[in-house]
């Protein structure tokens, strides 16, 4: 009698949850309590462990040093995911993945390795106080690196962060610096008074400096020393953070306004229609409504194509290439802007005055929208797309462009 065959042991490959499907259920979470939270304002504790917990604080790391080694294209769309729920915790997880990029774009081998691997090995939670505007922030080199003084505004993230980004001005070199520390390096005050009216759970307050010793070895990029086109792709992975921040408002605010016409809203007595979304002109208004989203999500997900191809490029990008990335950014973050502004505030005279009660809380979209949309002016984008489309002319190489 011949041996029985004994089935072969085979191995299942290890799945990584599809970060998508994970956003979606983040952003069900913060919706639950979004209205809340809006009106508490405060740093969002909770939120936070909540974000470190699913994983997707590794997104964008390469596979080599742990991380996932997701695209930006995918990175992009988790942050409009989490956006429509809740734009402040979408910006804290933006914020997050820009300071990884900046490791990436100005770090050695050596601190490309070191910060992404404990990355992800300690989970740790980035937050920015790289202000290029704000100058109060002193760098004086010392044996061994740095002495750090000053104050540090619009700190996104700050709060509740293992990590910071920082900038710093050197008075002898005429020049910042760009490093990394931990937020609790001994002199570093993190300070949560953060009070604009939108945007209120970003963790943007003040960050002090008080003799704050900053090590040669965590300095990213040295004063004086000239960026190159690689680097220069940080402002455009920011720009493209804050595009989708828009863009995820403006869509969370369609949502809201098209389950609000179809389950509470009421037809106009003389529109002669028995369901408010029967009235033509409410139907006209959403269709321009929309057409306002289409083209910008069109745009947002073709500039992270860009984005893509330039970061895998790695120092090979030329200035050519990253100038284009910048104009397909500035095209999607100026649609997306119009988007979210027309949309968050428009959206009170498709719903009538029932819909400003306090409990729906749908003047958080604009609110949130307005806030953030000042980040920079949206009037040199279109003079960037202006240039770009009279001569032929790239955007040139700044912190916002």
């Amino acid at each position: 009698m011949p041996p029985s065959v004994q089935p072969l042991h085979v191995v299942e490959p290890v799945s990584t949850p599809d970060p998508l499907a994970l956003a979606e259920r983040l952003a069900e979470q913060f919706a639950a309590t979004a209205v809340e939270r809006d009106q508490a304002g405060g740093h969002a504790a909770h939120e936070r462990e909540l974000i470190r917990d699913s994983g997707l604080l590794t997104l964008s790391i390469p596979a080599e040093f742990g991380g996932q080694g997701g695209s930006w294209e995918t990175v992009q769309a988790v942050i409009r995911t989490l956006a429509r729920a809740d734009s402040a915790l979408a910006h804290l997880f933006g914020f997050h993945h820009l300071q990884l990029a900046g490791i990436r774009l100005y770090g050695t081998p050596v601190q490309q390795r070191n910060l992404l691997t404990a990355t992800v090995e300690q989970r740790l939670f980035w937050g920015n106080a790289l202000n290029p505007l704000d100058k109060r922030t002193r760098a004086q080199a010392i044996p061994g690196g740095f002495m750090l003084n000053g104050i540090k505004s619009f700190s996104s993230g700050s709060v509740g962060s293992d990590w910071l980004t920082i900038s710093a001005w050197d008075e002898a070199a005429n020049a910042p610096l760009i490093a990394v520390l931990p937020t609790a390096q001994p002199g570093i005050r993190v300070e949560a008074d953060w009070d604009a009216f939108g945007q209120r759970q970003t963790d943007s307050g003040n960050v002090h400096f008080d003799k704050v010793y900053l090590p040669a070895a965590l300095v990213l990029q040295a004063p004086g020393q000239a960026p190159t086109a690689q680097a220069t792709l940080r402002s455009q992975v920011a720009q493209l953070i804050m595009t989708n921040l828009y863009l995820g408002i403006a869509i969370g605010a369609f949502e809201a306004a098209r389950d609000y016409t179809l389950e509470q809203a009421r037809p106009w007595f003389a529109s002669g229609v028995a369901d408010a979304s029967h009235d033509p002109f409410t139907q006209h208004r959403y269709g321009e409504y929309w057409l306002k989203l289409r083209p910008a999500t069109v745009l947002a997900d073709q500039a992270a194509r860009l984005l893509d191809a330039a970061f895998g490029k790695g120092a090979d990008v030329t200035a050519q290439e990253r100038g284009e990335v910048a104009v397909a950014v500035a095209e999607a973050k100026v649609l997306s802007h119009r988007a979210a502004i027309d949309i968050a505030s428009g959206m009170f005279e498709l719903l009538g005055a029932r819909s400003t009660s306090g409990r729906f809380g749908f003047d958080r979209y604009w609110r949130n929208a307005r806030v953030h949309t000042l980040h920079d002016p949206v009037d040199y984008k279109l003079r960037d797309l202006g240039r770009y489309a009279l001569e032929g002319r790239l955007p040139e190489p700044t912190a916002y462009s």
